[in-house]
């Protein structure tokens, strides 16, 4: 066993009752085929990914479908409901992949504006509570907003989905503030989600406390997406090592490394 997975041991991400070793969640938009998609989430080590069910197939058997590639039996399928501009869209897209696939767990994503992909969080909090009556384990996108965070754990969702910056930006963490006043706020796991664009914005988010990352854009669009897919393992590991370990303090004025007392002093 690897030094970090020792460290690493009895440190898992519970979401609804289930435990994951990773941290780090990927999508299945944009990449070339659905065997890229296969090797990305399998050099990523990562046991989710979503999927939009809208855009890439898993309910029509008679079609190529992403299924055929990625055993459900050893990763969580995440379906998404992105694509969708209201809650009555939503809501019917989740019926459907649920009916289609025996999934009852859905990415919750209702935009509210086509040219920043940011989500309405009226219609999503609408379609949030619709859907966890229904059965559903509802994982919404959202602001990084730590009222409504709260108002969606308070309806039942299994774990909140801030953005980091607008979807396919690539513009990392724009608010570390907000992000960890919703872990303040809230006691359900917190996923950032969208705005990463390389493993180089993820240690900053991860040692902020926050319990995954979720990415996409990010690997499909990078030169060599399976290097890209490893840097983000480790990168994960890194930011979460770091937030365990527990960081020195900020200081205005130096400090020595090296210990003074007993020393000699020069004038």
């Amino acid at each position: 066993m690897l030094d970090y997975e020792k460290l690493l041991e009895d440190d898992y991400l519970e979401i609804a009752g289930r435990r994951f070793k990773s941290r780090l969640i990927i999508g299945s938009g944009k990449f070339k085929s659905f065997q890229q998609n296969k090797e990305v989430l399998e050099a990523s080590g990562a046991e989710i990914i979503t999927v939009a069910v809208r855009r890439v197939n898993i309910t029509d058997p008679t079609k190529e479908n992403l299924l055929d590639y990625i055993d459900p039996n050893k990763y969580l399928i995440l379906p998404n409901t992105a694509g969708c501009y209201t809650a009555e869209e939503a809501i019917k897209t989740a019926m459907m992949a649920r009916e289609a696939t025996g999934i009852n767990w859905i990415k919750l994503e209702v935009i509210g504006d086509q040219k920043t992909l940011l989500p309405d969080m009226e219609e999503t909090y609408k379609a949030a509570k619709f859907l966890v009556k229904e059965g559903f384990v509802v994982l919404p996108y959202i602001f990084d907003d730590p009222v409504y965070a709260k108002k969606f754990e308070d309806i039942g969702c299994a774990a909140v989905m801030p953005l980091a910056a607008p979807i396919g930006s690539g513009l990392g963490l724009q608010n570390p503030y907000n992000i960890m006043f919703i872990k303040e706020a809230v006691s359900v796991p917190v996923i950032v989600d969208a705005g990463i664009g390389s493993a180089a914005d993820i240690p900053p988010v991860m040692e902020l406390g926050v319990d995954a990352i979720l990415t996409n854009t990010a690997l499909a669009e990078a030169k060599d997406p399976i290097k890209m897919a490893v840097a983000m393992k480790y990168a994960v590991i890194a930011g979460r090592l770091s937030y365990l370990a527990g960081r020195m303090p900020k200081r205005t004025y130096a400090v020595p490394s090296s210990p003074t007392r007993g020393v000699p002093f020069k004038s």
